[in-house]
Formats: structure tokens, C-alpha cells, sequence
């Protein structure tokens, strides 16, 4: 089985967390209560499932398109001052896959446009086949749709496929979808829940390389 679809933000790149600052920052400014305890919910989420999340939370008059829009300012800000951080052993698993002859895809919850900005940023657009995004999709994770598409645009079956996430939303789409998840923890520590359908839980990249190595 040489098959294995990433996730981007929180796998690739350690962009979760500057996209927490960012709605930490902007809440702080507009005087709202409990988003770093809310903010873990909508990782692995596309936009309009995000949306749909925040209004069902803070309510429908909540002001969702000026938060994001003054958030990603404040996030972009971020990677100007410091740059894209690439989260270890990215360049090291990747590698390998391209020298054993790996298909290799990516399904983020991330729009399009965001997604191939990153990775071409970083040097990385090449090492992937296909790349599905979660204005592809209807729902993203944790259904299952994204990662059903991708495996299908890759050519293989879902059960022959690992995915590689790092959110309880990311591992459950991953698991409905009937793949083999490794989760590789960011901001959200596996719980019994992801203990029992991941795979293999690993701290990082350099061991999932290693892992696909035996």
C-alpha cells in the first residue's frame, strides 16, 4: 500500500496556530469571550461549514465575514513578519515518497486558491498529484466527502490509502471515508475517541517517514 493523502494546515505547515492567534487577536479587539476554547471546533473545517458553526455559536447577527476578514489580515501579517512555517520532517517524508514512487495527495478544508499559494510559496506544489480543497466539496470533515473525492482523483480505494491529519474533524473524515488515519497531534491532543479509529499516532512527521520506511 504506497498511497497516502495529506492534510495542509497543522500537518504541513504550522499555520493553525498563527490562524489561532489571529482569531484570538481579532476577538480580543472586538471584546469576544471564549474563542480559544470555541476556535478548536473549526479546525479541519471548510468556510461555509465554519460559518455555519460560529452563527450556530455566538449567534446569527454575529458579525462572521468582518471577523474573517480582519482575521486573515491579521494572519497574513503573521506570515510577512515570520514567514511560512513548515512543521518538522516535511521535506523528509516527502522526499521519500517521491524517491519510492508513492501517489501522493492532499485534501485540505482550505480554499483552492490558498492552498496552491502556500505550497508553491513553499516549494512543495510538485510533490503532489492531487490536490482537493474544500471549496470542492459541499461539507468538509469530518464527513467524508473531501477525502472520498481525493482518493478517487488519486485512483485508489479508500482502504488502501493512509491519511495523514492531524484534528479529531481531519482523523473522523478520514475514518468514515474508510482509510487508514495517522494523526500527527497540532493543537489538539488525541483522545480516546482517536486512540481507538486512528491507525497509528505519531509526534511528527520524521516518524510517520520512518514508519512507511519498515
Amino acid at each position: 500500500m504506497k498511497s497516502v493523502i495529506f492534510d495542509m494546515d497543522g500537518v504541513l505547515f504550522d499555520t493553525e496556530r498563527l490562524c489561532l492567534e489571529s482569531w484570538l487577536a481579532v476577538s480580543k479587539r472586538q471584546g469576544i469571550e471564549d474563542m480559544a476554547e470555541f476556535f478548536p471546533k473549526c479546525i479541519g473545517r471548510n468556510g461555509p461549514d465554519t460559518r455555519a458553526l460560529v452563527l450556530e455559536h455566538y449567534g446569527a447577527d454575529f458579525p462572521y465575514e468582518e471577523f474573517c476578514k480582519e482575521a486573515s489580515v491579521q494572519f497574513h501579517r503573521l506570515v510577512e513578519q515570520n514567514g511560512l512555517p513548515l512543521k518538522r520532517g516535511v521535506h523528509e517524508i516527502l522526499n521519500f515518497l517521491k524517491q519510492e514512487n508513492w501517489a501522493v495527495g492532499l485534501a485540505s478544508s482550505t480554499a483552492y486558491k490558498s492552498v496552491t499559494a502556500h505550497l508553491e510559496q513553499a516549494g512543495l506544489r510538485d510533490f503532489f498529484s492531487v490536490i482537493v480543497t474544500g471549496d470542492m466539496v459541499e461539507h468538509s470533515k469530518p464527513q467524508p466527502d473531501i477525502y472520498l473525492m481525493a482518493c478517487d482523483r488519486l485512483g485508489k480505494q479508500p482502504d488502501r490509502c493512509y491519511a495523514i491529519e492531524d484534528s479529531p474533524n481531519g482523523i473522523r473524515a478520514a475514518y468514515r471515508a474508510g482509510m487508514k488515519p495517522i494523526m500527527v497531534p497540532d493543537l489538539v491532543a488525541p483522545d480516546a475517541e482517536m486512540e481507538e479509529i486512528c491507525h497509528k499516532i505519531f509526534l511528527n512527521l520524521k516518524e510517520v517517514r520512518d514508519y512507511f520506511a519498515l
